[in-house]
């Protein structure tokens, strides 16, 4: 088996657990390649580094949170390599182990235990096509206390106009994350839809949908002399002027991850406990 590691690189622990789980893989007869940024600060390891979008393996092994993740597939975007999150982060809803059983996990995985999930993507269109989004796009005001005024046209109907802070536009995936907190549901993975989630709307009736994802979106920017920002899943940024666009569809390429269950509702219930704060101890 081929593998490849990624590691946040600014907790110390995620290097250092990135380290153990190259040693265990390479003791395990894995042809083991490391992102070329984690090799810098494992030197050790340097021969085994590869840019992200060169490797060629089997899996990747993520340490990180969800963002190490989504930084990770906006790299391999295409080219259907499943991810395997290490959860180092908070909340962590796409990442599938825990630090503390992962050389456990990561042993059911050689040993074939798995099952591979696909997640859809979002394509994104603004002048030409943007990075896809495996999470959601949010458009939002470039100031601070200023609001957009937006149209939402769904399959080239007009479904509202609104002044809002912002919008969310996510995947079933990105249900559990800014949407969610924004008021948007809880979408299971299996269904095929997507979410438009304004964000502290100036309208009582403006309220979160959830649409085909075999539909077309768009959001068009109305206001004169206000500009906007979309952030395509806290990675990319593009600016957006009056009148113009973004436009939203399902993406031909899927997101693939490891999965050891098949327990998303237990892993919804477990993650909201705390809201990804661990409790203070006096």
């Amino acid at each position: 088996m081929r593998m490849g590691v990624v590691a946040r690189l600014d907790i110390p622990r995620a290097i250092e657990l990135a380290r153990k789980v190259i040693e265990f893989l390479i003791e395990n007869g894995v042809e083991v390649s490391i992102d070329t940024s984690l090799a810098d600060k494992i030197p050790e390891f340097k021969d085994l580094a590869k840019d992200l979008e060169e490797m060629d393996v089997d899996i990747i092994v993520t340490i990180g949170g969800d963002g190490t993740i989504l930084r990770t597939q906006s790299f391999i975007e295409g080219k259907g390599i499943p991810l395997l999150g290490v959860n180092m982060g908070t909340v962590g809803f796409l990442t599938e182990i825990d630090p503390k059983s992962v050389f456990q996990e990561l042993r059911e995985v050689l040993e074939g235990n798995y099952i591979i999930e696909e997640r859809t993507q979002l394509d994104v269109y603004h002048h030409g096509r943007l990075p896809s989004a495996l999470n959601e796009v949010v458009m939002m005001t470039r100031e601070p206390a200023k609001m957009l005024h937006i149209q939402i046209l769904v399959d080239d109907e007009v479904v509202e106009e609104l002044r809002a802070d912002g919008i969310i536009v996510a995947t079933p995936s990105g249900s559990t994350a800014y949407s969610m907190s924004a008021g948007g549901p809880i979408v299971d993975p299996r269904v095929e839809a997507f979410i438009i989630v304004p964000i502290c709307p100036f309208k009582l009736s403006a309220r979160p949908l959830v649409v085909s994802d075999e539909s077309k979106i768009r959001i068009k920017l109305l206001k004169k002399g206000k500009k906007a920002i979309a952030v395509v899943d806290g990675q990319f940024k593009e600016e957006i002027n009056y009148m113009e666009e973004l436009i939203f569809q399902k993406s031909k390429n899927k997101a693939y991850f490891v999965r050891l269950s098949k327990d998303f509702y237990k892993k919804v219930r477990e993650k909201l406990i705390e809201g990804g704060i661990t409790p203070t101890r006096e």
